[in-house]
């Protein structure tokens, strides 16, 4: 299997990377800023595959796929219809590429699959008794409709002269600066949301909606309650509160509803068609799944790793995560 070469299958048939997971070399110490420059401009890096890509679609549907900022200050059902279907065709395109690929074509089987097991179909676990139905169920129905009526809310503050807006030609450094920070500023509103729903009362009334996909695919990335919806889609009430341009707000929502897709994807690797393989970077968020406490942003800020919440896949780490969740077990009880 040509998936040896990356991994290895344990006695129960799941997949385990020979690869940990792991930081790009920008917040250590000593720093060491040439292998910094050199991560920025690789591939993997900060911009590809990923994040160049969600800027790319995120400045496309501003651009060209919005009507102009004057809509938004009397919103309309239509306008409404119209952003949920721009957003729909969006999730559909992206999370329904790596399904299709992945889960419905299935030329590469279960190779680099974390977990052997395909989804459920038949499960009262699940909405309609299916994983894949109830996961597309709440993208549409609760997460693009959470996704669409914030984007408009926040525009209609700017459209209203609320708050402040800028024109790109008069803040070009500024403009540029703020879309390439989009992906740190989505990483830590990720690890403070994401702690926040493993609080007891959330996790119980919310984030136990999403952690029904201990065996995630790409459909579970954004099947969350729509409490989870508001507090994840909240990363762009940031702009609220400084001059911005609404593109600033339509790549982050952009970021926010399309990145879940290849972190949830249950696969570690995307087999080409010349035979060669692609690391989807989808181990971090897996762990999360599989063990719940550990992983909870998985990007580039290593918050994880500051807050002793970090699992890179090796038997130290799950080791330590047991003696973690034992000590929180024995301070209960006290």
């Amino acid at each position: 299997m040509a998936e040896a070469k990356f991994g290895i299958r344990d006695k129960k048939g799941y997949y385990i990377p020979k690869k940990r997971v792991g930081y790009p070399p920008v917040f250590v110490w000593p720093p060491k800023p040439m292998a910094a420059a050199k991560w920025i401009i690789s591939i993997p890096g900060y911009f590809l595959p990923w994040n160049i890509f969600y800027v790319v679609v995120g400045l496309i549907s501003w651009f060209y796929l919005s009507p102009t900022l004057d809509a938004f200050a009397k919103p309309t059902f239509t306008l409404f219809v119209l952003l949920f279907l721009r957003n729909s065709v969006l999730v559909s395109v992206y999370f329904g590429a790596f399904h299709y690929k992945l889960y419905i074509q299935r030329n590469q089987g279960s190779e680099y699959k974390f977990n052997p097991r395909w989804p459920s179909k038949n499960t009262k676990q699940f909405l309609f008794g299916n994983q894949n139905l109830d996961n597309i169920f709440l993208t549409f129905a609760s997460g693009v409709t959470i996704w669409t009526v914030l984007e408009m809310c926040i525009l209609w503050f700017a459209a209203n002269n609320f708050v402040s807006v800028i024109k790109i030609e008069d803040h070009v450094l500024y403009f540029v600066t703020m879309v390439l920070l989009i992906h740190f500023w989505r990483d830590l509103h990720f690890y403070l949301i994401h702690r926040l729903i493993h609080w007891a009362p959330l996790y119980r009334l919310a984030h136990h909606v999403h952690h029904k996909n201990t065996n995630p695919g790409p459909w579970s990335g954004l099947a969350m309650h729509p409490m989870e919806h508001l507090l994840y889609f909240s990363c762009a009430l940031l702009y609220l509160f400084f001059p911005f341009h609404p593109a600033f707000v339509v790549i982050t929502l952009v970021h926010a509803g399309l990145s879940p897709a290849p972190g949830h994807a249950g696969f570690e690797r995307i087999q080409k068609e010349n035979g060669d393989s692609c690391d989807i970077d989808g181990y971090a968020h897996y762990l999360h799944h599989k063990y719940f406490e550990c992983n909870y942003a998985d990007g580039i800020l290593p918050l994880d790793r500051w807050f002793g919440t970090f699992h890179d896949g090796s038997e130290q780490s799950k080791t330590r995560l047991k003696n973690r969740l034992k000590q929180k077990s024995l301070k209960k009880i006290q």
